[in-house]
């Protein structure tokens, strides 16, 4: 069974920064790609980046490009995020996923 644990959510001003982190296995990080999704109040889940398993290749939605960052700990079997110059559009929570599995996610939360 693949488990995922976010942490990191908090309450930030706008052009401020957060990094969250989704813990999991080790055979978990090794086997699958594990992506971050996000999801506002009152709208849909949508994709915020994702990182390989095999190579390291990183992906992005056009809104968080250039503020975004993910990453990989190897040896944390963790993926992290991090995010830089956010705006009140970021507000939601923040989801990690893996094999079609989600965690139960990290609220961030951007102030005007």
């Amino acid at each position: 069974q693949v488990q995922l644990v976010e942490s990191g959510g908090g309450l930030v001003q706008a052009g401020g920064s957060l990094r969250l982190a989704c813990a999991t296995s080790r055979s978990t990080f090794s086997k699958y790609t594990i992506g971050w999704f996000r999801q506002a109040p009152g709208k849909e889940r949508e994709f915020v980046a994702a990182i390989g398993w095999s190579d390291g290749s990183t992906h992005y939605a056009d809104s968080v490009k250039g503020r975004f960052t993910i990453s990989r700990d190897n040896a944390e079997n963790t993926v992290y995020l991090q995010m830089n110059s956010l705006k009140s559009d970021d507000t939601g929570v923040y989801y990690c996923n893996a094999a079609q599995n989600w965690g139960k996610g990290t609220l961030v939360t951007v102030s005007p």
